[in-house]
């Protein structure tokens, strides 16, 4: 009597630290008050956050797509490619009523879009490398390697070169742990760092321009600067905590890499943060790569499109940011702003 009432103190303690717990086989599944879910325990221990889209912005989303293919016409190639977030693939069934059906809410985009619409649809691929690091455990992006199984797909869909993993050069962040600490609070995370690994293509030349954006309240743009300061790659030291900073230096800039590769195809990519592990896969696939963030654009994206003889426009948003109304009222402000 005395350890069962023992054992449900410290269970009420938990519950109130921590949030709801529950029980998957042998690992710890719980739910942190900022509504984390946390899976597992000791190095291995994963952070996911839950997904919760409402359906009707998800087809807002769809039409912001279908919209861009009706102002552009066939000179320009649409692509819609919604990236699933982490929990869609690591979420155990105990914790299943904490998020709700991506897939679903994906396939719900898909059927909304037009037929000259190209879906790029990455459950299928994503699924059958999930045993492999393609999320990192620690930070709400997808891993390096996950985009480039996304990158290859849609590669394959637009019928442009790809190279393979094997001619890339791979670049190591030791105990790198993102931004699930911060966001959960969570002492497990804190303690769990992982390998952040890149990937630098070879045996392709590249040269990147940036536009630095300055922001203020709602993320207006308040300063544009040309950036002095023109990688795609940027190297960060092990333990460093922005090592997803690695792609473009991050979000707040507008991205210009122009490549080697001679095939007259020129690529628009309309994308968050996650999007930014992308480019780097497709410098073998395009001559020319736009990387335009949907929070940070001030320009006519019609105008930009043509004054740059873009032939290829790819919206590449987690699936939480497609089901953001900001986002897509953001791709329909650009067309006429």
């Amino acid at each position: 009597m005395k350890n069962s009432m023992i054992i449900k103190l410290l269970t009420l303690l938990l519950i109130s630290l921590y949030g709801i717990t529950a029980a998957y086989g042998d690992e710890p599944v719980r739910r942190t008050k900022s509504g984390i879910i946390i899976i597992g325990r000791g190095k291995d221990v994963r952070a996911v956050d839950p997904f919760g889209g409402k359906a009707e912005n998800g087809v807002r989303y769809a039409e912001a797509a279908n919209r861009y293919k009706e102002v552009f016409g066939d000179s320009v190639h649409i692509y819609c490619m919604p990236i699933p977030i982490a929990v869609a693939f690591y979420c155990p069934e105990a914790a299943k009523e904490w998020t709700i059906d991506m897939r679903a809410a994906v396939d719900t985009i898909f059927t909304h879009l037009h037929d000259d619409v190209v879906k790029v649809n990455l459950f299928d691929v994503l699924s059958a490398h999930a045993t492999e690091p393609i999320y990192s455990r620690t930070d709400h992006h997808w891993a390096p390697l996950g985009a480039y199984y996304a990158a290859k797909e849609f590669a394959q869909m637009a019928g442009v070169p790809f190279a393979d993993l094997s001619t890339y050069d791979a670049d190591t962040i030791r105990n790198y742990v993102g931004t699930m600490y911060k966001f959960s609070r969570d002492i497990a995370v804190k303690n769990a760092p992982e390998n952040f690994i890149y990937y630098i293509p070879r045996d392709v030349e590249y040269n990147t321009e940036s536009i630095r954006y300055q922001v203020g309240k709602n993320n207006s743009i308040v300063k544009e600067t040309p950036s002095t300061d023109n990688r795609f790659f940027y190297n960060f030291e092990d333990g460093n905590n922005q090592a997803y900073l690695t792609f473009m230096h991050g979000d707040l800039n507008t991205t210009t890499v122009k490549t080697s590769t001679q095939n007259g195809r020129r690529l628009l990519i309309l994308k968050d943060s996650f999007g930014n592990a992308l480019p780097g896969y497709l410098f073998h696939s395009f001559e020319e790569i736009y990387v335009v963030d949907c929070r940070y654009f001030n320009k006519n994206i019609v105008t930009y499109a043509k004054d740059h003889q873009v032939t290829d426009i790819l919206f590449a948003n987690n699936v939480s940011h497609a089901h953001n109304i900001a986002t897509s009222n953001a791709y329909f402000n650009y067309l006429t702003q």
